[in-house]
């Protein structure tokens, strides 16, 4: 493994180069190196990303205990026995463990245990299949690609340009899910995943939370229950939800005096920390795109194999393509990179299978995604409003969860809801949606009958096991055949 690598290295060929180390730019190398091609892998960070360090992996952990606390107080026998507090300092460290104590060394070396060169530093395009790294100490390391450059560099929080908010020292996503204190009041600007799920956590473990929505309710691009639902349970846990509302300025009094942020309406709303959940924008401003004449701090257009358009060796992998911005889509996006690349690399035609190995058709039609919230937010495909827009002439088919034999021994009182998007035409789902307690698990199966374009008529001999939650599939045919 090249790393630290004491003066200039001239000109140093691989048949690829990689910028960025997250998961996406793992996969990225590991697929260019099962076929046999050398591979450097670039990072400025932790090699890891920040799926490891300040998103999934931490996100989760802390959730987790928060979710299994609030299930575990619906089971009968059980809910006595787990009324008290969750022990703050035994979530953090859970959460400290499973972000590898924002510590790299063994994914270094899971890169080195593959045969990928890394380099520690920035690397910059410098023009066709050049990229040139600056490392921390100054040293400079200028690479060629004989195949292909793949930018893995991800997406950064988006803070608002507000009056104060430099020196307010907000939150983002990294320091919302590696704080080491809880605040005691918090405020989240933003209603989609981030917020919710942020929002959750530190309710749970003591926050006073207050969440400022600009539209009319959370996870705008989910069906509309499932953001019902959830801010239904963040309301009932303490949190306060205002809606169509937007925050105008944010102060801080002092170093480490409480924060004021003033809002649309003339109010004005003071906690310890605010965290702004209000999108993501690409790691690209400072990748040298000039050079190539892309510009800097663009989202970067590319084709099904992850190739830029107009481009025949540089390739955008993950957040930076603006396809879909989660982990598990962009690492799918990374194999079919890997496999695009080493078959161009060998000269060979890549087939117009819209199945094949080199094409990321999943980006457009069967996307999961698990909000770990509780009740769990989960869908695949297009909601009803995504689906009529497009065009198709469609049935969306909706059954209580409540109703379902397996909820109910899950957890009294259990509360959720399924939505099944049917084409009418051609008699496939196009979209399912679940919201309830432990449904980020029934996820996989409705995202194998959406991409698998499973006709409704064969989804019937795929029977659900009694009695689990899964049985909802049954009741939702059922209800599409009245």
């Amino acid at each position: 493994m090249t790393e630290a690598v004491e003066g200039a290295v001239e000109n140093t060929e691989y048949d690829v180069v990689v910028i960025g180390a997250g998961p996406v730019g793992e996969n990225v190398a590991d697929r260019a190196r099962a076929a046999g091609l050398s591979t450097a892998v670039v990072e400025s960070e932790l090699i890891g990303g920040e799926c490891s360090y300040w998103a999934c992996m931490p996100s989760k952990a802390l959730l987790r205990p928060v979710v299994a606390r609030a299930d575990a107080r619906r089971v009968p026998g059980l809910s006595a026995a787990v009324q008290g507090h969750l022990d703050v300092e035994a979530v953090l460290a859970h959460r400290d463990a499973y972000a590898s104590h924002w510590k790299d060394d063994g994914q270094a070396a899971w890169l080195d245990g593959i045969g990928a060169d890394v380099y520690r530093g920035t690397g910059r395009l410098t023009g066709t299949g050049k990229v040139t790294v600056t490392a921390p100490d100054g040293t400079e390391h200028r690479l060629t690609a004989q195949h292909a450059v793949a930018v893995c560099t991800g997406s950064r929080a988006v803070v608002p340009d507000l009056p104060g908010i430099a020196d307010a020292r907000p939150w983002t996503s990294r320091e919302a899910t590696s704080a080491k204190e809880v605040p005691a009041r918090l405020v989240v600007v933003g209603g989609g995943v981030v917020g919710v799920e942020m929002a959750t956590v530190w309710q749970a473990l003591g926050s006073e939370v207050t969440m400022l929505i600009r539209g009319t309710g959370l996870l705008p691009k989910m069906e509309p229950f499932a953001g019902e639902l959830v801010a239904e349970a963040l309301t009932e846990a303490g949190a306060t939800i205002r809606t169509g509302v937007s925050a105008t300025a944010v102060h801080r009094a002092g170093q480490d005096g409480p924060v004021t942020v003033e809002l649309d309406n003339g109010e004005r709303i003071e906690a310890d920390e605010v965290l702004f959940a209000t999108g993501r924008a690409p790691r690209t401003d400072d990748l040298g795109l000039e050079t190539v004449d892309l510009e800097p701090g663009s989202w970067l257009t590319v084709d099904d194999s992850c190739r830029v358009e107009g481009s025949t060796w540089l390739y955008a992998v993950g957040d930076v393509n603006h396809r879909a911005l989660l982990t598990h889509q962009g690492k799918y996006q990374a194999r079919i990179a890997g496999a695009a690349i080493a078959a161009r690399a060998r000269g060979g035609p890549l087939a117009g299978d819209p199945w094949s190995p080199h094409t990321a058709t999943a980006d457009h039609a069967a996307v999961p995604q698990v909000v770990f919230t509780d009740p769990e937010a989960a869908s695949v495909g297009l909601t009803l409003a995504e689906a009529e827009e497009a065009g198709h002439r469609v049935r969306a088919v909706d059954h209580d969860l409540a109703a379902v034999a397996g909820s109910g021994l899950y957890a009294d009182g259990y509360r959720g809801r399924a939505r099944m998007i049917v084409d009418l035409d051609r008699e496939i789902v196009l979209g399912v949606t679940f919201v309830g307690p432990g449904i980020g698990e029934l996820l996989h199966s409705a995202t194998v009958a959406v991409a698998g374009e499973v006709p409704i008529q064969r989804l019937w001999h795929a029977v659900p096991a009694y009695p689990t939650i899964s049985e909802v599939w049954l009741r939702l045919l059922e209800t599409y055949r009245r």
